[in-house]
């Protein structure tokens, strides 16, 4: 088994793809109040929300213990509606030499897509895949996808 590894999840919603991704890119700080008890804050710590570059911390829960997460945003393809961050500082890199996240929505006819990939490198070969976060990641959009079904 290699130290490098990548994870795909999709979930499909049925709320609007272009709010979703809307939500990343411009106000991922108002993501606390659509999954409570999952997601605690997000800081922007440099930069201009939904700009490359920007920094920004989030603070949640998974696996039951209180962690953080901050992330420097590697690129934003607003065409394709993806967004790439960086995690460089955090829980994560206790167990990860990289760790890094995508957002995709896909939007085919009715039907939107949300997409989550993982590409990470694990610092020792004894450390599990990030299953369980990309499993809490599929919890926090269906939180938002309720949310938004809801407003």
């Amino acid at each position: 088994m290699g130290l490098l590894g990548k994870l795909t999840a999709q979930v499909e919603i049925k709320s609007d793809g272009d709010l979703f991704h809307q939500v990343f890119r411009h106000t991922p700080h108002h993501v606390s109040g659509m999954n409570p008890g999952l997601v605690h804050g997000c800081d922007l710590h440099e930069g201009n929300w939904g700009t490359v570059g920007s920094i920004i911390c989030w603070s949640y829960t998974d696996d039951g213990k209180q962690k953080i997460a901050k992330e420097i945003v590697e690129a934003i393809d607003e065409e394709n509606k993806s967004i790439t961050l960086r995690v460089i500082e955090g829980d994560l890199l206790k167990h990860f030499q990289s760790f890094v996240i995508g957002i995709h929505v896909d939007t085919k006819g009715e039907t939107n897509f949300v997409t989550w990939v993982i590409e990470y490198e694990k610092l020792r070969e004894d450390i599990e895949d990030p299953t369980a976060f990309i499993s809490y990641l599929i919890k926090v959009t269906k939180n938002i996808e309720t949310h938004h079904l809801r407003t």
